[in-house]
């Protein structure tokens, strides 16, 4: 457990402000002033990705109202000060005090993190990865690593993970070899299946397609597919999808601290707050998403054949397995999937 030079727990205070639930405008006291705090958030979405105002956007107008103005958000965009996996180490310099990320750029920092950032084929619903995330402890399995470095995570939704691709795959043939972005353990998932997957940024993604220096890309799914003008592309929106996601911010704990009181439990009560209502809502908005894509876009959605399937079955259990084997944090987070995967006879 971390103690600050400044006598603060830093656990028990981030547990403390979460407890409060915010069902009115938590308005900080007036003797805080306006616009006293600034923070730049470096965000992991380029600003054509719905989650950068839909996600972040709404975070930052809640924050500074509830704080009467005393705290503004000041939204950054993939690769402003910088991007993909290099964002955690600006956060943990406290270049940024804010960033949204993926899970999978922190590997090498939290054991847990590929449980956060989700095994394929194990989670089929939303719902799920939600309640392992928040009540079965795979986020504290994460921050147990990361507040060692002076981080704090906090997950920000839950989304699917579906691939569009520009060719049609109808066999195991067809994906051997199929150029997709990827990232994490999805990546050693589509490895495994046959497919050549790489790391792409976001922010050069749709050039990246368009040009066929890679022939699909999972962005989330339908909406990131929609707002990312993927489906321009990309006509073939495949299911079923590889698995249950997550987003995260993260915070540089020594900046946290620096707030007065009562701003520090409106950021952190909004952020907490926000994971289940965003989760729910982005659940609705990929249906109405992939709809509008196939009547309007021309998308068609097609499924993975039985042979790629069968394979890619085989490949989740190894990951998990592999994943298990980094650690005591690791081996936990794994114990939190096989429990809930048996619970729900998925096992």
């Amino acid at each position: 457990m971390t103690v600050s030079k400044t006598g603060l727990n830093r656990r028990a205070m981030l547990r403390g402000a979460a407890v409060a639930a915010v069902a009115s405008p938590a308005l900080v006291g007036k003797a805080i002033a306006a616009g006293k705090y600034t923070w730049r958030v470096q965000s992991h979405w380029p600003k054509a990705s719905s989650s950068f105002s839909d996600s972040l956007g709404v975070v930052a107008e809640i924050v500074e109202k509830e704080t009467d103005g005393a705290m503004k958000l000041e939204l950054l965009g993939a690769g402003e000060f910088a991007k993909g996996p290099d964002i955690y180490n600006i956060l943990r310099k406290g270049v940024v005090p804010m960033a949204t990320l993926s899970p999978s750029y922190i590997q090498d920092q939290a054991q847990a993190a590929s449980f956060l950032y989700g095994i394929p084929g194990t989670f089929r619903e939303s719902w799920e990865m939600q309640h392992a995330v928040k009540n079965l402890g795979l986020e504290d399995l994460v921050n147990a690593d990361l507040n060692t470095e002076g981080v704090h995570l906090m997950t920000e939704k839950v989304l699917p993970v579906e691939m569009v691709v520009s060719k049609k795959i109808e066999s195991a043939d067809d994906f051997k070899g199929l150029k997709i972005r990827s990232s994490g353990t999805m990546q050693d998932y589509l490895a495994a299946a046959g497919a050549a997957p790489q790391y792409i940024p976001g922010s050069e993604l749709y050039q990246s397609l368009s040009s066929g220096v890679v022939d699909g890309a999972h962005w989330g799914a339908a909406i990131g597919a929609k707002s990312m003008s993927l489906w321009e592309v990309c006509k073939y929106h495949v299911k079923p999808g590889l698995g249950q996601t997550t987003d995260a911010f993260a915070l540089n704990m020594s900046e946290l601290e620096g707030l007065d009181d009562d701003v520090r439990m409106v950021l952190l009560n909004t952020i907490q707050n926000r994971f289940f209502l965003r989760s729910q809502e982005y659940s609705h908005k990929e249906a109405i998403a992939l709809s509008q894509g196939v009547a309007e876009d021309g998308v068609e959605v097609i499924n993975l054949p039985d042979d790629v399937l069968a394979i890619l079955a085989e490949t989740s259990t190894q990951i998990l397995e592999t994943e298990a084997a980094k650690g005591e944090n690791a081996a936990k987070a794994a114990d939190v999937y096989k429990t809930l995967m048996k619970d729900l006879g998925y096992v």
